[in-house]
């Protein structure tokens, strides 16, 4: 089978296509064959092992897993003995990460836990766009945040594959919303149910009068004390994205002081996948709640392409791979 191989650290011209060994499931394994995967930034902090926290689990010198890619929709191809959820043909989804990644091939052997039965009215790009982002939107808002029904809400980034989610999850939850982003995306941020829409090429959110109870900030191009300023009295701000790791340690370190000294709280978020979250957002996605933006979908052999498309920070929604092209 093919498989986009990364053998070292480095930008995407280290990935390789290259034909692999197609494995064979054991006792409780499935075999997938894998339709649709997502790019997301955790595949290029694996692929460049920045920041280098990271490489205490995956290689202090070369990565430990060669196949990157954590969001997969396809069919079972084979099952070992003793699954008994799962059988061949059966449409699925998950985030693998857990199981050790492997998404951006044309086949994934995995532990039956790992995948949920796919919402069977929508594509396997859309479901494949969605664990990771979603769960991320979801656990920000829902949990870190603890948005309440009537609330306000602005998500800074919200054309982004978290922020797209966010956008529908917070109006989901009765929150009013408001979305930040540039000329290019108002229409459709707007679609997804923004209340308001701040372009911000003309507008800045931070030095307005408006204020919010919850702040998700997906891009981290703004300092704390101006982010401050956009909080309601005991509002809090998520951090989530940011433009460079020594900025992102900045805002952390900060973030943490001003949570001490005032009534505005600055968490930083670390999505957990489980199966509770997945199986509600597949059920808001069957339901037509919530659905994936897809920007643009690339064959296997372009990944590498994909992933400098997605670095450069101004996808709308989601960037696919199409394994079976």
């Amino acid at each position: 089978m093919r498989a986009i191989v990364c053998p070292k650290y480095g930008s995407p011209d280290v990935l390789r296509l290259e034909e692999v060994e197609k494995p064979v499931p054991k006792a409780g394994e499935i075999l997938v064959k894998i339709e649709a995967a997502a790019t997301n930034p955790l595949d290029w902090h694996f692929m460049r092992g920045t920041p280098y926290f990271i490489r205490l689990m995956s290689g202090l010198f070369k990565p430990k897993k060669k196949v990157l890619g954590v969001d997969i929709a396809g069919t079972i191809e084979a099952v070992g003995e003793n699954v008994q959820n799962f059988k061949i043909g059966d449409e699925v989804f998950g985030d693998i990460f857990a199981f050790g990644m492997g998404g951006f091939s044309e086949y994934v052997l995995l532990p039956e836990k790992a995948v949920l039965t796919k919402p069977s009215n929508h594509s396997f790009e859309e479901v494949a766009g969605m664990p990771v982002a979603a769960i991320t939107a979801l656990q920000s808002i829902r949990d870190k945040g603890q948005l309440k029904s009537g609330q306000k809400i602005l998500i800074n980034g919200s054309s982004g594959g978290v922020g797209t989610f966010g956008v529908q999850i917070a109006r989901h939850l009765g929150a009013e919303v408001t979305a930040v982003c540039s000329s290019r995306n108002v229409e459709l941020v707007s679609s997804l149910g923004a209340d308001k829409v701040i372009d911000y090429t003309q507008k800045d959110f931070c030095s307005g009068t408006e204020t919010y109870d919850l702040i998700i900030d997906n891009v981290g191009n703004r300092s704390i004390s101006e982010l401050k300023k956009a909080l309601k009295p005991g509002g809090t701000c998520i951090l989530i994205g940011f433009t460079s790791m020594g900025k992102m340690a900045k805002l952390m370190m900060k973030g943490k002081w001003v949570s001490l000294v005032s009534n505005k709280k600055f968490k930083d978020m670390t999505a957990k996948a489980n199966r509770e979250d997945l199986e509600y957002l597949a059920l808001l996605m069957r339901d037509g709640k919530l659905k994936t933006v897809i920007d643009k979908s690339f064959p296997l052999e372009k990944t590498a392409d994909a992933i400098r498309y997605l670095e450069k920070g101004h996808a709308r929604g989601k960037v696919i791979i199409l394994p079976q092209q």
